[in-house]
């Protein structure tokens, strides 16, 4: 077999993230020789997604090394219930719950096989007018994925007044949040005064965003909540509706109008760009780790070649003054040297990388329940598809804890692949790192469970700690050049939805690996290959 260090490459790509990922899509009409490696045995990185066997695994990995990933204090809980107490752990030994009556069938809630879960250690959705769908069907990938469409978000109101009347399931405690004009007028929850300020600012959003409206979003500096207030007069009641369009994760004092303002318009300006009844979409069989795989794969048939359970233990930059056509030398875990024209990675995949100061933490964890809150997916509008993810967000004053940012739950139902039927899978984030964060969560999930009812339980969950970046500060990510022929991502956004600063960044780096090499505006638009209709 031949060594890899027998070929001069023209990029190393470390990491099979996101970034890396695309980058290599980018580059795999290209021509170049491409050497894609990843420290893990999996693909993926911080987007990686498991079965329950490989979470366990994943889990021990992260425990064993930290601070070699962004992950910290990864712990896994697996449920056993009794018949007579469904809801919480049992106390007896497993002798003892194993005894019953000859011939009586077991009716606990349990686990499926572990590859009937697909868990996604960062689920992000994709918005239908996103930079991302645009370039998955540009590039041709889009072929090979399957999406299902996200469907209602919803606000926890546990002290609303329908909380014991005909209301199904969980939304016994949840109120939807409209998604249109529509929507509003057709909510019985909102007084017709409320509707009033609501469509002024609505009509606001659609005008602002026609370049030629003359309209102007004004102070953007305040945060959002005196924004609305100031300009639109909305009411307090229809505050935490509006801030959760635009999925901020931070407190609302923290959430200033220019980060809220934009996102707001991106919800509503996708909802039916791609179909009627919904604005977003989610990857099936494991989100975005399904979309960098295809990505990976791409990259593969074009030539490129892949080794995982491979990172770089050192590399020297010869520096713009070398006249070594590869001045970069890397040394990989396998003991091999190998030598090229330039290194990309992020701050995990390279060596020697310091965290940036603007990093931040936020737990975050994956439930397996016993339910398919059939309730929470409505189709709101004739002829949509059957959504399969929804979100449903928590404001800090509803758990008891007004200053916190809000805990958001995405829950997948099993059209998304990521479950068996009759069960949901539950992802969870709350912009507090560690034991604090992720208390939250638990009375978070506990209380959505409780209102859909004794049926709905833990069968399986995980909880851990992420480092990246949130988007909420206003702050551009930007790519790091540790030295002249090395570029290093910067960590990966916790956001739950994909920021379109990402295919920004992987332009970037594309563009000064291709030079003038081919038209810049070519980026991810590839023709069919000879003889076949995909990668």
């Amino acid at each position: 077999m031949e060594s890899l260090a027998d070929t001069k490459w023209d990029v190393i790509i470390a990491g099979t993230g996101l970034y890396q990922s695309l980058l290599a899509l980018a580059l795999s009409r290209s021509g170049k020789k491409v050497l894609h490696l990843d420290q893990n045995p999996h693909y993926g990185g911080s987007d990686a997604a498991f079965s329950l066997d490989e979470a366990q695994e994943w889990m021990n990995s992260v425990n064993q090394r930290p601070g070699r990933s962004p992950f910290e204090d990864a712990k896994i809980f697996t449920y056993q219930h009794p018949p007579d107490s469904p809801r919480s752990p049992p106390s007896q030994s497993d002798s003892e719950q194993s005894e019953r009556p000859a011939g009586t069938p077991d009716l606990r809630p349990k686990l499926a096989a572990s590859r009937a879960y697909t868990l996604s250690l960062s689920p992000y959705f994709l918005y239908t007018r996103s930079a991302l769908i645009s370039i998955l069907i540009s590039s041709k990938v889009y072929r090979q994925l399957e999406f299902v469409a996200l469907g209602s978000w919803w606000i926890h109101t546990p002290d609303s007044p329908t909380n014991d009347t005909a209301e199904l399931g969980a939304t016994r405690i949840f109120h939807r949040v409209p998604g249109n004009r529509e929507d509003v007028f057709a909510d019985a929850h909102i007084s017709m005064k409320s509707k009033r300020t609501l469509m002024r600012f609505l009509r606001h959003i659609s005008k602002s965003q026609d370049e030629d409206s003359g309209e102007t979003d004004g102070d953007l500096s305040v945060p959002f909540g005196e924004y609305l207030s100031t300009n639109f007069s909305v009411p307090d009641d229809l505050l935490h509706a509006l801030r959760s369009l635009s999925l901020s994760q931070q407190s609302p004092q923290d959430t200033p109008a220019s980060y809220a303002v934009p996102r707001v318009k991106r919800h509503l300006a996708s909802i039916g760009s791609m179909g009627v009844g919904f604005g977003g979409v989610v990857s099936k069989y494991g989100g975005a780790s399904e979309i960098l795989q295809v990505a990976c794969r791409a990259s593969a048939v074009g030539g490129g070649t892949i080794a995982l359970d491979t990172g770089i233990s050192s590399l020297k930059d010869g520096g713009v003054t070398s006249e070594e056509e590869h001045p970069v030398e890397v040394q990989i875990s396998s003991g091999e040297t190998v030598r090229s024209k330039c290194v990309v990675g992020s701050v995990w995949d390279l060596p020697n990388q310091e965290l940036p100061s603007l990093s931040t933490k936020v737990a975050r964890s994956i439930t397996v329940a016993s339910s398919s809150f059939a309730s929470l997916f409505p189709i709101t509008t004739e002829g949509a598809p059957l959504p399969a993810s929804t979100i449903l967000m928590f404001p800090g004053d509803t758990l008891s804890h007004p200053q916190s940012p809000p805990v958001y739950l995405q829950v997948h139902s099993s059209d998304t692949g990521d479950c068996p039927r009759q069960q949901s899978v539950i992802y969870g984030s709350v912009a507090i790192p560690g034991s604090e964060g992720h208390t939250l969560i638990e009375c978070a999930v506990d209380r959505l469970l409780r209102a859909e009812g004794p049926q709905a339980v833990v069968l399986w969950s995980m909880r851990y700690t992420q480092s990246g970046r949130l988007s909420t500060d206003g702050s551009s990510p930007n790519i790091h050049n540790p030295s002249p022929h090395v570029f290093s991502f910067p960590p990966s956004s916790l956001d739950l939805t994909w920021e379109d600063e990402i295919v920004d960044m992987v332009k970037q780096v594309w563009v000064k690996i291709v030079g003038d090499e081919v038209d810049h505006d070519d980026f991810m638009i590839f023709e069919d290959r000879e003889g076949t209709t995909d990668d």
